[in-house]
């Protein structure tokens, strides 16, 4: 049920020459006015105000999520559409389906023309990131908390504002929201997460509960997959995500949280055009940034067992030799490291052998337990997480951490009385459960690597299959596409939309715009040759009737031009690929250094 801090969630957006006027459509006390000139926003009783247009001449918005100045001044950005979920705790989750931008300004005439396209192109980059899958929210429930730091909040804490008590880490438009914190704009601010929230109720053993998963990933060091790796200096690492698994039985609720990152280590893989990038340490102090990244997690979420699943041997295996060191080094109380080579171990489909890294786990499972209330009342906390990695955080990651979730499932199941034995199995509640789990993998993959997850195939059947191997390959063609040729503009919309990067005054006209960057002769000439280069050797290798020596000579030349053409393709790849423009991350110094070698 709506409390007094509740957001108004269904909204009349009437659009005048120098007016927003956001009305709630039930029952509306106030109205959100923002002027179109001077920006200003103010919460007016809604009988202190004349709209002047007609009562029906208005746009129905399902909920009112900020503003951002691009070139041609600030806009306002909307929720059109909007999928339910399910009910958490009580309270109606959606997932964000559609939104609008509209701009402050009336028309586009004080822009040069070349301003008008690069305003153009950030508008193209805002709404890339509103379409990404995966945006959440809730009008009464905040979703960016789990249910153990929701039940350990002072009383304060519950009189703020759902927007103003959200965790900025995982509060994906409060750059957005900056100018609306004040309290008079409470009920008109809708936070959104960006991650997965599946919410299902089942039936298990004639009991009828609610089975959630809810993950949300985090703002600090977000980007795409080749473009933002390792930790920085504030501690914070890329691909952060808390993931946590929800169990709701009347009134007894149950809560497990599990964490993955980058390994925080200074370390990068930039695309160069190469299936698999080079991966580099820096020279920096790794165990100074891995120290303020572990601090920070221990503060939050208690003890650690940071479960390493990278490659001990080939490639990754200086990277897994420096997370050991700084681990050792640091040497910080309620931390373990429990290193698991998954390749190794589970070569040739052998997944029953992720029973070994079980059972090296399982004391750790037992002692640090779970979340749960009875009726309001706190009786067990979690203590401590596993924070799970591999070099992505995506494949191998979410197989251990859908296990561990299996187990934890198991424990609380039994201690609600649900279940008599952890091992009891009941097909439907199993089935569902590995494909959200799969679901789950496939969402988190596609915001940070722009394609689905690979091995679900095991996550949703328990074994690994010919045609899981097949979709493997496919995705892992699309991901090489989209993170060498694509991802530039991708990582540039993340960084408009979450601040990194702010539009100044001027831009494009009085100071210069970074999307105006001229690509290098290389760029369109090499590509170019290889066209021709490969057309007329296949022309040279299908056409003749006969293979004279002429055409062999023919087939020859052409055939070394591919070769040298590529040659030299692979040995400047840096220079074809998709870069961002915008350079919130410092990635233009990243660019311009030679190739990395080989760890």
């Amino acid at each position: 049920m709506a409390d007094l801090l509740s957001i108004h969630d269904d909204i009349k957006l009437y659009t005048t020459s120098d007016k927003f006027y956001l009305e709630p459509t039930i029952h509306p006390t106030e109205i959100l006015v923002i002027d179109r000139v001077t920006g200003e926003a103010t919460v007016k009783d809604v009988g202190s105000v004349k709209i002047p247009i007609p009562a029906n001449a208005y746009r129905p918005v399902c909920g009112f999520l900020g503003s951002i100045k691009l070139i041609s001044g600030l806009y306002l950005v909307v929720a059109k559409y909007r999928i339910l979920v399910g009910k958490l705790n009580g309270h109606e989750i959606y997932q964000l389906a559609g939104t609008d931008i509209i701009p402050y300004a009336r028309s586009n005439t004080h822009l040069t023309s070349k301003q008008i396209d690069d305003n153009a192109t950030y508008e193209r980059m805002l709404r890339a990131a509103l379409d990404t899958v995966g945006i959440y929210f809730s009008y009464s429930y905040d979703l960016t908390h789990c249910l153990q730091r929701l039940h350990s909040v002072t009383p304060d804490f519950h009189r703020m504002s759902i927007a103003n008590r959200a965790d900025p880490r995982f509060l994906w438009n409060g750059f957005l929201l900056r100018d609306f914190s004040h309290q008079q704009f409470s009920r008109f601010a809708l936070p959104i997460i960006q991650g997965f929230v599946s919410i299902n109720n089942v039936t298990v053993n004639g009991h009828s509960l609610t089975w959630s998963l809810v993950s949300r990933r985090c703002v600090d060091r977000a980007g795409t997959r080749f473009f933002m790796r390792g930790v920085d200096a504030q501690g914070n690492v890329a691909n952060f995500v808390e993931t946590e698994q929800i169990i709701e039985r009347g009134g007894e609720k149950s809560s497990f949280v599990q964490t993955r990152g980058s390994i925080p280590l200074y370390w990068s893989q930039y695309p160069d055009i190469k299936y698999k990038p080079a991966m580099q340490l820096s020279h920096e102090d790794h165990v100074a940034a891995y120290t303020k990244h572990l601090r920070d997690q221990q503060q939050r979420y208690g003890n650690q067992v940071l479960v390493n699943l990278i490659d001990q041997h080939g490639k990754e295996e200086a990277l897994e030799r420096g997370f050991r060191a700084a681990v050792a080094a640091a040497a910080l109380p309620g931390v373990r490291y429990e290193p698991f080579d998954f390749h190794a171990e589970c070569r040739s489909m052998r997944y029953y052998r992720l029973n070994v890294l079980i059972d090296r786990i399982k004391l750790e499972q037992a002692e640090f337990g779970y979340f749960l209330s009875r009726g309001g009342t706190v009786l067990l906390r979690q203590n401590g997480v596993f924070r799970t990695n591999c070099v992505d955080c995506l494949d191998r990651t979410n197989v251990v951490q859908s296990l561990l979730a299996r187990l934890q499932l198991n424990a609380a199941l039994r201690i609600l009385a649900v279940t008599s034995t952890d091992d009891e199995k009941h097909t439907e509640f199993d089935n569902l459960f590995n494909n959200v789990w799969a679901d789950h993998a496939d969402v988190i993959s596609t915001q940070y690597s722009g394609t689905g997850a690979l091995k679900t195939d095991f996550t949703r059947t328990g074994k690994r299959t010919r045609l899981g191997l097949v979709r493997d390959g496919v995705n892992s063609l699309t991901r090489y596409y989209k993170n060498n040729f694509s991802d530039g503009f991708r990582q540039d919309s993340i960084d408009l939309f979450l601040g990194k990067y702010v539009v100044t005054d001027g831009e494009g006209n009085t100071l210069p715009c970074p999307l105006r960057r001229d690509r290098d002769w290389k760029y369109i000439t090499f590509p170019s040759v290889l066209l021709v280069a490969m057309s007329m050797f296949c022309a040279s290798a299908s056409l003749p009737q006969r293979y004279t020596s002429e055409v062999l000579l023919y087939l020859m030349f052409w055939g070394a031009a591919v070769t040298a053409t590529l040659t030299f393709i692979f040995r400047h790849g840096k220079e074809f690929v998709d870069w961002p423009r915008l350079d919130a991350g410092g990635l233009a110094a990243a660019r311009a250094l030679p190739p990395p070698q080989s760890l």
